[in-house]
């Protein structure tokens, strides 16, 4: 599958916007964030089965977004996402911020999200049943 999946869709507030009237940067982080929630269900992969059927949830380990063009009040936004890295015990996820009027970029987020055992507490190996959905999804390249 090479289709990226659309994850969310919002709208900039005059509230998002920072003393240079376009949305600061600490706003970014919440909407990418709820993406990232939906992107495990579009991806067939719902939290609660995650930890209930493979016993295993994940963490975010690193979060990167990259700004490429300002959005102000008004703009209307969609997230889309993909897979870009399946490791044994992570895999990784670009997500793009776009304006849903044009199509512009406005800003990207690259996450890894590390699969964890909640009784050890610590990094687990990725179930294969999880593994042939992430490899089933929209690839990044």
């Amino acid at each position: 599958m090479s289709k990226r999946l659309e994850l969310l869709r919002g709208v900039v507030h005059p509230w998002h916007h920072d003393h240079f009237g376009h949305m600061n940067v600490r706003h970014y982080a919440p909407f990418f964030d709820d993406a990232a929630y939906h992107l495990w269900t579009a991806l067939g992969l719902g939290f609660r089965d995650m930890q209930a059927v493979h016993g295993v949830h994940t963490v975010t380990a690193e979060a990167r977004t990259r700004f490429v063009q300002e959005l102000t009040a008004g703009d209307l936004i969609v997230i889309d996402g993909a897979v870009s890295r399946i490791g044994t015990k992570s895999c990784a996820f670009h997500l793009r911020m776009l304006n849903a009027d044009t199509g512009a970029v406005h800003a990207t987020c690259d996450l890894v999200e590390v699969f964890f055992g909640p009784e050890t507490r610590r990094a687990a190996p990725m179930p294969n049943a999880l593994r042939a959905k992430l490899e089933a999804g929209p690839v990044h390249e």
